[in-house]
Order: structure tokens, then C-alpha cells, then sequence
């Protein structure tokens, strides 16, 4: 009987122990992710193409995980502040951004200082959509097709005005692309928004300019601009009578590339949670009616991955870099 007590003793503490690991347990097991709202940054104005999308993929998102998707527009600086806020954000999936392409690669070739670097910061999640322009005209262009607007421009150096809206964009880069190869001397005009940009268009302020069809096609239906062709690799879907300018002979890579729509979240969020983060976009982007409303933007949904879009970005990024080098646009 000399050892009871601290028999006694050491099966309390053994219970002790037990109890707590019990009390512990339904916490853990009641706390799967998601466990509370998501939000989803988008670096830009609200109304916006990519607020649209993002708020269209929230609302289907939400229903699916059973936690509100919250939309938090953070515009500025071509994207850099609401990317910046994700890159620094805690890695655990619950504060992640829908972005273009300039955030999320391009604007490291254009800033000589960026407060996030996409590699090191960021992990890239899901490419949702490609996002093809098509190249308008005013209709005083006597230009119908892509190799006829190339030998009008070189016919009119120093004539021509093409708008983008903001230096480094793509509709800057493609436009400069062709000036240059065209010795053309063509006035690059940038506007602070599309908005603004096509309407300079319709009114004759500049001669052409490379916009969305979200944009566009209202004013090309009307007769009020002129389609010449499409960029990327494949007609829209909403413009399938615009043949894409590869299609018509302009193989330049300048005008195959187009930029994207995709999610990333900060660096280091578990795998886990990001493949679940991608397979709910997947879904999302497989819907009828998400795939009807983001065609209409002029936008082509991929079947992506956080594998296939990291290939993809690495493929891409010495396009741009020499686009970018070529036209000489630096920003601070």
C-alpha cells in the first residue's frame, strides 16, 4: 500500500491529460477550412471587367463553400496596391486576389521599384480567362483587314494617334509594336481608363486603339468604329465574324499574346488550401451561365490549375519583358 498515493496521483494526471486532449479535439475538428468569410481582393474600380468577374465567381463560390465570398476593391497604381495587400496578407486562404495580367507579371518589367515581388510573395492559383482585344478603327480608316491597317500606317508616318488606356498596357505595347515595325512614327495617346479612350475613338481624336469587347462591340454594331481583327490565338466567341490578326497573316508574337484574369494568394498558403481555393473556381467557371456571361465580356474561360497556370506564367513572361523593352515604357 506504500506506492497508492502516487499511483493514485499519476492516474489523475493521466485522466487530466486525457480530458484536455478531448477538448482540444472538437476545435480542431470543427475548423476545416473555410471557417470564415473569404475575401477577395480586386485592385481595381468596382464595375469594372474584373470586378464583375470576381463578384460573378463569389457568388457562386459562396454557395459552394458555405462561407461569403466578400469582393474589397483596392484600386491604385495599375493594380500594385491591392496586389501588395494580398502578397503581405497571412497565408492561410482567406485573404486572396482576382487580378490582370499587369499585376501579376507585367508591371515588373515597367516599375523600376515594386513593393511585391509575384515569384517570392505570391502563389499563383488559377488562371481563370484570357482576355483578347480587338483592334478598331475610326471608319475614316480606309483600312479593312490587318495587313491593309499595317500598310496604312506606313503610308502616314506620323499621322496616326492610337489610344491605350495607360502606358505598359498591352493596347501601348501592341500599337508600339506595330509603329516600330512599321517605321510608322505613330502618337502614342494614353487615357485614363477605356471608358474615355473609345470614346476619343468614336469621335476621330485618335485613329485606333486595341479594346475590349465588353467596350467595343456596342460601337462596332452601331457603325461608329470599325473591327479589324482580334489578338490571341482564337476568334471571341462575341465577335466570331472578326478574324484574329494571326489568322490574317500578322504572326508576330505581339499580336498572339493577350493578357488574363486570375487568382492568386499570398506565398506559402498550404497546398491543400490552394488546390481547394483552384477546384472551387473550376467549378465555378464550369457553370452555363458563368461561361455565357464571361464570353460576353469577350473573355475565353480556361481549364486551369496551380501547375498549369505556373507553366504558363513562366512560358509567358519573356514575351512581355521584350514587349515591354521594345517600347521603351518605364514608370515609376
Amino acid at each position: 500500500m506504500t506506492h497508492q498515493p502516487s499511483t493514485r496521483r499519476a492516474l489523475l494526471c493521466a485522466a487530466a491529460s486525457t480530458a484536455a486532449l478531448f477538448a482540444l479535439a472538437p476545435a480542431h475538428a470543427q475548423a476545416p477550412y473555410p471557417n470564415k468569410p473569404i475575401r477577395l481582393v480586386v485592385p481595381f474600380q468596382a464595375g469594372g471587367a474584373t470586378d464583375v468577374l470576381a463578384r460573378v465567381l463569389g457568388q457562386k463560390m459562396t454557395a459552394s463553400m458555405g462561407q461569403p465570398i466578400v469582393v474589397d476593391n483596392k484600386p491604385g497604381a495599375a493594380g500594385i496596391i491591392g496586389t501588395d495587400t494580398v502578397a503581405k496578407a497571412a497565408p492561410d486562404g482567406y485573404t486572396i486576389v482576382l487580378s490582370l495580367s499587369n499585376s501579376l507579371m507585367t508591371n515588373e518589367f515597367l516599375y523600376d521599384k515594386l513593393p511585391y515581388d509575384t515569384q517570392r510573395d505570391l502563389t499563383l492559383v488559377y488562371q481563370i480567362a484570357m482576355a483578347p482585344l480587338v483592334l478598331v478603327v475610326h471608319p475614316s480608316v480606309p483600312a479593312k483587314t490587318g495587313p491593309e491597317l499595317l500598310k496604312y500606317v506606313a503610308a502616314n508616318k506620323g499621322k496616326v494617334a492610337y489610344g491605350s488606356y495607360g502606358v505598359g498596357a498591352y493596347p501601348h505595347l501592341a500599337g508600339a509594336h506595330m509603329s516600330l515595325t512599321q517605321q510608322a512614327d505613330m502618337n502614342h495617346v494614353a487615357y485614363k481608363g477605356e471608358a474615355p479612350m473609345v470614346q476619343d475613338l468614336i469621335g476621330g481624336q485618335i485613329q485606333m486603339a486595341y479594346a475590349s469587347a465588353l467596350a467595343a462591340k456596342p460601337h462596332i454594331d452601331a457603325g461608329k468604329l470599325k473591327a479589324v481583327g482580334v489578338t490571341g490565338e482564337r476568334r471571341m466567341s462575341t465577335l466570331p465574324n472578326v478574324p484574329t490578326l494571326a489568322e490574317q497573316g500578322l504572326k508576330d508574337e505581339a499580336y498572339r499574346v493577350t493578357g488574363w484574369l486570375a487568382i492568386a494568394a499570398p506565398a506559402k498558403t498550404p497546398k491543400a488550401i490552394v488546390d481547394r481555393i483552384a477546384d472551387e473556381v473550376r467549378k465555378a467557371t464550369q457553370q452555363p451561365d458563368v461561361r455565357e456571361r464571361v464570353a460576353a465580356m469577350g473573355f475565353e474561360i480556361k481549364d486551369s490549375s496551380p501547375e498549369l497556370f505556373a507553366a504558363a506564367w513562366k512560358q509567358e513572361r519573356p514575351v512581355w519583358e521584350r514587349l515591354i523593352k521594345q517600347s521603351g515604357a518605364k514608370l515609376e
